[in-house]
């Protein structure tokens, strides 16, 4: 991704202005799974929330929500609404073993965090998931437009495909768009992860150990 942060500021300003009128998921392409992988997957989906929370303690709650929230604000000005998103988000992005401010940068790129967003191809939701998906691994009366089922779906989704490469975000991301190979998906989902939703000092510490190494 060898992208220069003109070029970067270009392809999200472009996909910011675009996101308006339609959303920007590509096709995930539906593949052959292994009886495991789609047991697993079906396990994955259909697990009831839990009433215990992904949070560690009370402050990190109060102090993510909060900075989460306000930068949230501009797309999403209902205050109840918006907190519901991220605690879900929260929670289904830590039960998926993903770091939720990538989640957070995903949706951005994918719906604009537009709920009922649909794509030129039938991707639905926050996260874009096709409808492909239910038949697959949940279930047809599946509503995809579901706070809690379309993250649920987006978040198993994208934990296949960063399995299925072995960590790596660049191809996963483009497995995930429909666009494996191409640099322009990923780049915008990473850029906006690490520059619109991670908190700083995360952000200050990831900057040492890079320096460091």
């Amino acid at each position: 991704m060898n992208f220069s942060q003109k070029t970067l500021g270009f392809l999200l300003g472009l996909h910011l202005a675009c996101s308006a009128g339609s959303a920007f998921a590509g096709a995930q392409a539906e593949e052959k799974l292994s009886a495991s992988v789609r047991a697993a997957l079906q396990r994955a989906v259909a697990d009831q929330p839990s009433s215990i929370t992904s949070f560690r303690t009370p402050v990190e709650e109060s102090v993510w929500l909060d900075e989460m929230s306000r930068r949230l604000t501009k797309k999403i000005p209902d205050t109840e609404t918006r907190f519901d998103l991220l605690r879900a988000v929260h929670y289904e992005a830590t039960r998926a073993g993903l770091d939720p401010e990538l989640v957070l940068g995903l949706i951005q790129v994918e719906s604009a965090f537009r709920k009922y967003a649909v794509s030129p191809v039938g991707a639905r939701g926050y996260m874009q998931v096709m409808p492909f998906w239910q038949r697959v691994i949940g279930a047809r009366e599946h509503n995809l437009f579901h706070l809690r089922t379309n993250l649920r779906y987006g978040c198993t989704i994208l934990r296949h495909y960063l399995n299925q490469e072995k960590g790596d975000y660049f191809r996963a991301l483009g497995r995930y768009n429909g666009s494996l190979g191409r640099a322009e998906y990923p780049t915008l989902v990473v850029t906006a992860w690490k520059n619109n939703w991670t908190i700083r000092s995360k952000r200050a510490g990831n900057s040492a150990r890079d320096s460091s190494t």
